[in-house]
């Protein structure tokens, strides 16, 4: 799966509002708990990062890609704005 497929389920559970749906939930959380999940997962990133296997920092980069775009989504940010910024940086 690339970053745009998993932005555009992240959208799609937001829409649908699944009751089961983690993104779902965490959304309704609000920002803080979001913020809050994104930094867990960027020290554990970091922590296999240095210590760990490849694969731990794989599914960590994983786990931070995810909870980054749920909160892009949150503020209501897209893709394309990330990359129009992106581009200005070139």
């Amino acid at each position: 799966m690339n970053i745009e497929e998993l932005f555009s389920v992240i959208e799609d559970r937001v829409k649908k509002r699944t009751k089961k749906s983690y993104t779902n939930n965490l959304i309704k959380l609000g920002p803080k708990k979001i913020a809050q999940k994104l930094g867990e997962e960027t020290t554990e990133l970091l922590i296999d990062y240095l210590t760990g296997s490849k694969k731990r920092t794989i599914e960590e980069a994983s786990d931070v890609i995810y909870h980054l775009l749920v909160l892009l989504k949150s503020k209501k940010i897209t893709l394309v704005d990330v990359y129009k910024e992106l581009d200005k940086r070139k």
